[in-house]
């Protein structure tokens, strides 16, 4: 199994950070935004998640074809290969 953890976990942030920019887009100016100085948290948070899940998403990506790639590594007939390592 070849699952590369940046790809889930890219695609949450990038959905998070996507619904939060939205968010902030929709309701800038309203007046919930006066108790926090005037700063839309939603819409500055959104973009920060949004662009950290598709860096993370675009390195397990990039991780992923690089494994696919890679040639087979030979394991010698009899020896059972435990975890990462050798």
């Amino acid at each position: 199994m070849n699952l590369d953890l940046r790809l889930p976990m890219g695609g949450m942030f990038t959905l998070v950070g996507l619904i939060l920019t939205v968010k902030g887009v929709t309701s800038w100016g309203s007046d919930i935004y006066d108790r926090a100085l005037g700063v839309n948290l939603n819409f500055y948070w959104g973009l920060v998640l949004l662009v950290f899940g598709l860096v993370m998403f675009f390195f397990g990506r990039r991780g992923q074809k690089r494994a696919l790639l890679a040639p087979p590594e030979e394991i010698p007939e009899g020896e059972v290969r435990r975890g990462h390592g050798h």
